[in-house]
């Protein structure tokens, strides 16, 4: 596909971005409308999974035929089937007459199910009939109908928990799942977010006689960037909107667009030297967590160096130029200097009970350190009692991933919430320790 196919398709479709993921999302999109292939559109509430559908149905071989959008979370459990597979006259109160439903109405087109993870267990076992033969019943019959429907889903939630939980049929998942679409959030599409506000800024203005759209200032534009924005494109539009009517001032500074924002968006910033992690309850998001996550492990094995080192010293196996050699490669530890290698060679070199009272303290300290994820539970308590304790840490990491992967079946998002870190970063840790197969 040409950049100028890419821009059309965004233009037909009031696709306003450049974000690459986005990009790819549409690409992605363009690619399997040309097959007949069941597809799974992932992505967070407002982030515009239906355009994503329309593009599939539109560039198809079905574009000639009906397209249907059912919300699947919006109908009541005990309907459902009715809706989607019709009924019979008498088939349950209410029912004065025959109904077609929407896959009957739908024949040769495309179906469109939203938040299919809200989809009943009943329902979900009669979808799956029709995904594996084009069979139906309508409720109250007992005739088997045909139907040639394509289906396109649609979840804000992770399907793979909840075949875990018990609450969506694994059969279906992977019948759902031949091909599957991850829209991005807003708050990974980048500049996309200012290209967006100044969008919706104009269009109120247009709609509601404003004289000039609103604008953010410089800070107030970083502002808007590092919030996480949970509802999406859909929120952005509600924030210009109230924004728009708040004030009469064409520029909106930082104090202005915090009162519309959902959260302190300093709550999701890694606290800076003197400064604090915002007034927000609960805690950051996963990149914070990510950072804490790094910097106790690199502050743990930092530790274990210093003791093993300090150990070697007691046991007289350190000559001059390995004290050198480790004091020029840890400052921070001595708070060494290039003229101060000497003063801290001295202090390592000292009496034999100087340093076992070092290593004392230092065993004590390693002792009580301990490692929690993000529910608060005891992950591991770190003994270190010998001079290959750094090997023996990154081992018992080790140990842990794979266990967890072992247990959740290398499903690495599971996984990961076991652990209590991002999937980012168990995928660095896998990586890290050949752990892939």
């Amino acid at each position: 596909m040409t950049p100028d196919d890419l821009q059309r398709i965004k233009e037909n479709y009031k696709i306003l971005g450049t974000s690459p993921k986005l990009n790819a999302a549409i690409l992605a999109a363009a690619k399997v409308a040309e097959t007949d292939l069941t597809v799974l559109i992932q992505g967070e509430s407002g982030s515009g999974k239906e355009s994503f559908s329309k593009i599939i149905h539109n560039l198809s071989r079905r574009k000639h035929k009906s397209f249907f959008a059912v919300n699947c979370g919006g109908i009541p459990s005990g309907t459902i089937n009715a809706e989607l597979f019709g009924h019979e006259k008498g088939s349950f109160t209410g029912a004065i007459g025959d109904r077609k439903g929407y896959f009957e109405e739908a024949n040769g087109g495309t179906l469109f199910l939203d938040e299919i993870g809200e989809m009943p267990m009943d329902t979900q076992a009669m979808l799956l009939r029709v995904l594996e033969y084009g069979e139906y019943l309508r409720v109250g019959s007992s005739e088997v109908r045909k139907t040639d429907v394509r289906i396109i889903g649609a979840t804000n939630v992770n399907l793979e928990d909840a075949v875990q939980r018990g609450r969506f049929r694994e059969d279906l998942y992977y019948r759902l799942s031949a091909y599957t679409i991850k829209v991005p959030p807003l708050r990974d599409r980048g500049d996309d977010i200012l290209l967006l506000f100044r969008k919706f800024a104009r269009d109120y203005a247009e709609q509601n006689r404003r004289l000039d759209p609103i604008k953010l200032s410089a800070s107030a534009s970083e502002l808007l960037r590092r919030y996480s924005f949970p509802g999406n494109v859909r929120e952005l539009r509600n924030i210009v909107s109230q924004l728009s009517l708040d004030t009469d001032d064409n520029e909106i500074e930082p104090d202005l667009l915090q009162t519309r924002l959902r959260v302190n968006v300093e709550r999701f910033l890694p606290a800076m030297a003197g400064g604090s992690m915002g007034s927000g309850s609960g805690g950051g998001t996963k990149d914070t967590q990510d950072i804490i996550w790094g910097m106790l492990f690199d502050m743990r094995k930092e530790i274990a160096d210093l003791k093993g080192f300090v150990q070697l010293l007691l046991q007289g196996n350190a000559a001059n130029g390995s004290v050198n050699e480790f004091i020029s490669t840890h400052p921070g530890f001595f708070g060494a200097k290039e003229d101060g290698l000497s003063k801290s060679n001295n202090m390592l070199l000292a009496s034999s009970s100087e340093s076992k009272s070092i290593e004392n303290h230092h065993e004590s300290t390693i002792s009580n350190v301990r490692d929690y994820n993000q529910n608060g539970a005891e992950v591991l308590d770190i003994e270190a009692n010998s001079v290959d304790v750094t090997f023996s840490l990154e081992k018992q990491e080790r140990d842990l991933i794979y266990k967890a992967l072992k247990k959740h079946h290398h499903r690495r998002k599971a996984a990961a919430e076991e652990l209590g870190i991002s999937e980012r970063t168990l995928y660095r840790k896998i990586k890290q320790y050949d752990l892939e197969c």
